[in-house]
């Protein structure tokens, strides 16, 4: 049967949330096509881009009376998400590659694929929802399932992209997800979710990833007053706020990794008050519309608690303060720092700098 709701491509992962959202537009009289992104060639357990999930997709949309291709992107993937990945573990920074996969990949290589074939609308099963700000302007919104919402590696979404979008599931949990999957008789109702980064193998991790392409160094552990303490096999490997792995030894003392100077291989720890600032830079951000000042609650990781502050916008560089309510864990350099108003997205960027660190004291005093 022919939509009579207009014509849209739906990403079709070979998971179970993208498989519902294909379901839901055909049940509404879209006219739906289905496309599964070939991304990445190598080895992978996550989940995603195996040639399974692509059968998965494929047979899904056979269920559902739809056509069905797949794009290759490989290419484009290696050369805007792999490749970076690598380069920022090797320059000491922490990078959010799924970010750069939506911001991209799915976001903008196949939106011009979209557009090159006719398509005014494209959708995706991402637990998300299109707000209206109240002023004629878009927002994403977070998914009805907080645990699963995906609002957080969207937001680089422009006014644009916001128009022609649709997350069919954005709107119910993805408990109510597999019941509607279990109820058509889809075959990935009962799927497992997949892994954040699709090209990590759960054989070796990142260490064999990254050090299959390029050198990791050791690295010496200090304290705060420059003693050293300990080794670690690969500064690459260390993140800031990272407490698990650094061979410490035997005390019972709880203590992170606060600093790293990546160029002189030495990773500083200490306590948990040592990594707390008042405000944090964010660079590179990018708005949902306009550039926006004032209060505003930030996520600085995927499933992350909200914390609260404001927005100062430096015009002359676009680089963004915020300063923090209350004292706040630092952001590991390359983490995305999104900014929400309500349960909307304003924008979001990556972390930066530091501005003020914070005294113990007044940190544990407040």
């Amino acid at each position: 049967m022919t939509g009579t709701r207009g014509d849209v491509l739906v990403a079709m992962s070979g998971g179970v949330d993208s498989s519902v959202a294909a379901a839901l537009l055909v049940r509404d009289g879209y006219n739906v096509v289905g496309v599964t992104l070939k991304l990445w060639g190598g080895a992978s357990d996550s989940g995603c881009c195996s040639v399974s999930d692509v059968d998965d997709a494929r047979r899904v949309a056979q269920q559902l009376g739809v056509d069905h291709h797949v794009f290759n992107f490989g290419d484009d993937f290696n050369r805007h998400v792999v490749d970076p990945y690598v380069a920022d573990h090797g320059r000491g920074h922490t990078p959010n590659p799924c970010v750069e996969c939506n911001r991209h990949i799915k976001f903008d290589k196949l939106f011009r694929r979209a557009d090159a074939l006719g398509f005014d609308q494209v959708a995706t099963g991402h637990h998300a929802r299109i707000v209206d700000a109240g002023d004629g302007s878009l927002r994403i919104g977070r998914g009805a399932d907080q645990a699963k919402d995906q609002s957080y590696v969207l937001h680089m979404l422009d006014q644009g992209q916001l128009a022609r979008l649709r997350f069919p599931v954005g709107h119910i949990t993805k408990d109510e997800v597999r019941e509607l999957a279990t109820e058509l008789g889809l075959r990935t109702a009962d799927k497992p979710d997949s892994q954040d980064v699709c090209f990590i193998h759960s054989v070796g991790g990142r260490q064999v990833f990254l050090g299959d392409r390029i050198p990791l160094r050791p690295a010496v552990l200090v304290d705060g007053e420059g003693a050293e303490v300990g080794r670690v096999e690969s500064i690459e490997m260390v993140t800031l706020g990272q407490r698990r792995g650094l061979n410490l030894g035997g005390d019972d003392k709880r203590r992170y990794v606060v600093d790293i100077d990546h160029g002189a291989g030495v990773v500083t720890v200490g306590s948990r008050d040592d990594l707390l600032v008042s405000s944090q830079w964010v660079d590179a951000v990018e708005w949902s519309d306009e550039p926006t000042d004032g209060p505003c609650l930030a996520q600085c990781s995927a499933h992350g608690a909200v914390r609260s502050g404001a927005i100062i916008v430096d015009d002359a560089t676009g680089r963004v303060l915020v300063e923090w309510d209350e004292p706040q864990q630092r952001v590991a350099v390359g983490q995305s720092v999104v900014f929400y108003r309500d349960e909307a997205v304003l924008g979001g960027g990556t972390a930066g700098g530091v501005d003020t660190p914070v005294s113990v004291t007044s940190a544990t005093n407040g």
